[in-house]
């Protein structure tokens, strides 16, 4: 099953004098369950396709279909309540709120769906548990790790039981341990719950995760790698494949 699908997507900022082209053409095709990273180079328009797949940013030219239903068709309040209940999203800064707790932080979107108090419990002590956060739901963000707040984003992601998670940078700003620990969990929504993740990365270890990484170049799609193996393999081909893209890549 299909889950998002783009088609010739076409980015470019500014007016006729001053035209910066973002994106020429992607497409891209997303099964349920794919665990897909996005790869480049600074200004490759990794960050612009990620806010163009998830309604954020309008594409200038061309088509997002996510679970059947093209983006261009929702407006406002609609296209608003689709993103709350169909996409989740994490980001580099956690964007948590200080001032309510850990628990609270995660069931805010059924709060905002009006949810009832008991499914909410239940959701909350189910993915604490499977995140290893439950002994920190009473604690503030500013009380726990960068991991614990991150392993909190990605559970406030995952309550709604989206279709798709996109992660933008979501170990940017976390030690190589607790990034380990992050991208752990992203396997365990693949592998428990078949949610597509697609995440923008620089980190090739954050990349060697996912079944298959798209490298970026210049606003078009350069190459795809798939895994085949295991992660250690796949890692060193992406390696393989990052030098051969042209060097070190960035975040963009």
């Amino acid at each position: 099953m299909v889950m998002l699908e783009a088609s010739q997507l076409t980015k470019v900022y500014g007016n006729e004098e001053t035209a910066t082209p973002a994106l020429n053409g992607v497409n891209l095709s997303v099964e349920k369950g794919d665990f897909i990273a996005i790869m480049g180079p600074s200004g490759s328009g990794k960050s612009t396709l990620l806010n163009i797949l998830s309604g954020l940013d309008q594409p200038t030219s061309g088509k997002v279909t996510i679970a059947g239903e093209p983006l261009e068709n929702l407006k406002g309040d609609d296209l608003a309540l689709f993103r709350r209940r169909k996409l989740g999203f994490v980001f580099q800064d956690f964007n948590l709120l200080d001032s309510l707790t850990v628990k609270e932080n995660i069931i805010l979107p059924m709060i905002l769906e009006k949810k009832e108090l008991g499914e909410m419990e239940e959701k909350v002590q189910e993915l604490g548990g499977l995140f290893g956060i439950g002994s920190i739901l009473n604690s503030y963000p500013y009380q726990v790790s960068g991991g614990q707040q991150q392993r909190t984003a990605v559970s406030r992601a995952m309550v709604n039981e989206p279709g798709i998670i996109l992660a933008d940078e979501p170990t940017g700003n976390l030690d190589s341990m607790s990034s380990e620990s992050i991208m752990e969990c992203f396997e365990k929504v693949v592998r428990e719950m078949e949610t597509t993740v697609i995440l923008v990365t620089h980190d090739v270890f954050a990349a060697s995760y996912a079944r298959e990484v798209v490298f970026l170049k210049d606003g078009s799609i350069h190459s795809t790698i798939q895994r085949s193996g295991d992660r250690e393999t796949f890692l060193r081909q992406i390696l393989d494949a990052q030098r051969a893209f042209g060097g070190r890549t960035h975040a963009l």
